[in-house]
């Protein structure tokens, strides 16, 4: 890990972060030093304690990190959705698997994320003045936080709030998409002249748990992040999709190249391993089991732990959307993921770069290199991450191996057969959709575990190619082998703020369901 710290400090600020989680954070020091276990104003003032304290609560919120908030802000939406990681017990009946996710699971990510990372930007913003490195820093983490807000519901509260609080007029889709590009850009725009001037500088140290302070990454992690907004709205907005891309790979620090560079937070506690090991609410989902399993990827054992107690299996995956009361036997027994307690959690990879560019290059733009060229070295550096550099030559070079089909351990009712024949080797003369078939999988499958990114890659695109559910309780048929679009507001949003509700729906432009697609959701339409 990139910054190593003491677990003194980490303490320290776990335990104001809970607190301003809990007052909302917005800046009422007066109540908030009234709490004995918090430090007074003249201790916040020591290294810049005050200011910094507020850095943890927005990272750990970016990704949710704490077990509870992770399962439901990530592992139940994006965990399912994205194909990665499914639930093996009979216990969950409405959830978003079946697109009859209750009032609770709708809510969950507008009660954590918003009013943390809203909270600790605004007191930010108030103690910098709105400028400066430090406040260019926080514009990256609330852009990193956000965008993946807006991909989960459409539009969303964002320049019109206030603080902490989430009520508000919402922005359209496309509104939060150019408003967190350009203050991505603004923030690149401070920040690359500081780290050059000072190379060295770190600052923050202290309150950094991705880069450890180093504003150096945290300009290439500005720069990729803008390249993956421009990428994902390439067919709502073409040409300034182009442009966006165009700067942060062109811009003098660039994007993530190398592992080196690779956003991992330092937490407490992996919650993916809280998980699959305390919980038992999650195994490896059928379809990525399905790819690797095709392509006899050598990364397997490195996400895929191997199955227990199923004779003559090595890894077994479960099916997203099936219903698992009425089945024999215990799917606990299949693949958990690879997840330690002590393992960082990944917010992006230079992989996922890599096959960013890819896809700007094979339209023809300025990615500094070749498609075929980027999409080699993603996949060379995805086997790199993972310790098996070397091994990528003649996985490359498989023009034969395609998806297995899936074999449920415990009900063959739950088989089934990928709807592709991609195979891995690239083809300078295949069509463009095979191309970007190709590199969507492969993108995929270096981008494991982030489901939510990976759910918004396969709307986005349609590939890779994902089984349709078997148990659908939704009341809209096209659901089953569709998917979802997006996830629905909270229920309460109608009924306590009805005015801002309707006008979010019909920003939305559709019925607020599964099935409106999102704004740069234009490929098909």
């Amino acid at each position: 890990m990139k910054n190593c710290k003491s677990y003194t400090i980490w303490t320290l600020l776990v335990a104001f972060v809970v607190m301003c989680g809990t007052i909302s954070c917005t800046g009422d020091f007066e109540q908030i030093n009234k709490n004995p276990y918090q430090p007074d104003d003249q201790e916040m003032e020591g290294d810049n304690f005050k200011l910094g304290a507020f850095f943890p609560q927005m990272q750990v919120n970016v990704i949710p990190a704490q077990e509870n908030d992770y399962q439901y802000c990530e592992n139940l939406i994006g965990g399912g959705y994205g194909r990665y990681l499914t639930h093996p017990q009979p216990k969950w009946t409405t959830m978003f698997a079946f697109f009859n996710a209750n009032e609770d699971l709708l809510y969950y990510p507008y009660s954590v994320v918003f009013p943390r990372i809203y909270g600790a930007f605004k007191t930010i913003k108030d103690e910098t003045g709105g400028e400066g490195v430090t406040y260019a820093w926080a514009k990256i983490l609330k852009a990193a936080a956000i965008h993946r807000m807006t991909d989960l519901y459409g539009p969303i509260p964002y320049s019109k709030v206030s603080g902490s609080s989430i009520v508000a007029e919402y922005d359209t889709q496309e509104e939060v998409y150019y408003g967190l590009i350009r203050e991505l850009t603004e923030a690149i725009d401070v920040l690359t002249p500081y780290v050059l001037a000072n190379p060295d500088a770190r600052p923050m140290a202290d309150f950094d748990l991705v880069y450890g302070g180093d504003y150096n990454l945290w300009v290439k992690f500005a720069n990729s992040l803008k390249l993956r907004m421009a990428i994902r709205m390439r067919y709502a907005a073409p040409a300034d999709a182009r442009t966006y891309a165009e700067e942060a790979v062109n811009h003098v620090i660039g994007v993530m190249t190398t592992n080196a560079d690779n956003a991992f937070i330092a937490y407490a506690k992996n919650p993916i391993e809280v998980m699959w090991n305390a919980y038992g609410d999650t195994r490896i989902c059928a379809e990525l089991l399905a790819y690797m399993e095709g392509y006899q990827d050598p990364r397997r054992e490195k996400y895929f732990q191997k199955a227990a107690n199923l004779e003559g299996v090595v890894y077994a995956g479960v099916r997203t959307g099936v219903t698992l009361a009425l089945q024999s036997g215990s799917y606990l027994d299949c693949s958990a993921p690879v997840a330690n307690t002590s393992d960082p959690l990944m917010w992006m990879n230079a992989a996922e770069c890599y096959f960013l560019r890819a896809e700007g290059a094979m339209l023809g733009w300025d990615m500094k290199g070749s498609a075929q060229e980027l999409y080699e070295t993603g996949v060379a550096t995805s086997f790199a991450q993972y310790g098996l550099s070397g091994q990528e030559t003649a996985y490359l070079a498989d023009d034969v191996h395609t998806p297995a089909a899936y074999v449920d351990p415990l009900n063959p009712a739950n088989n089934e057969t990928v709807n592709s024949t991609i195979t891995i080797q690239w083809n300078e003369n295949a069509g463009e959709e095979e191309k970007l078939e190709r590199i969507i999988t492969q993108k995929w499958i270096a981008m494991f575990p982030l489901g939510s990114e990976a759910w918004a890659e396969q709307r986005r695109t349609g590939y890779p190619a994902f089984f349709p559910v078997k148990v659908n309780n939704s009341g809209d048929a096209s659901l089953t082998t569709e998917l979802a679009s997006r996830i629905p507001f909270p229920p309460s949003e109608a009924l306590n703020n009805s005015q801002y509700y309707n006008d979010a729906v019909a920003k939305l432009g559709g019925a607020d369901n599964y099935s409106t697609k999102l704004w740069w959701d234009k490929k098909n339409n």
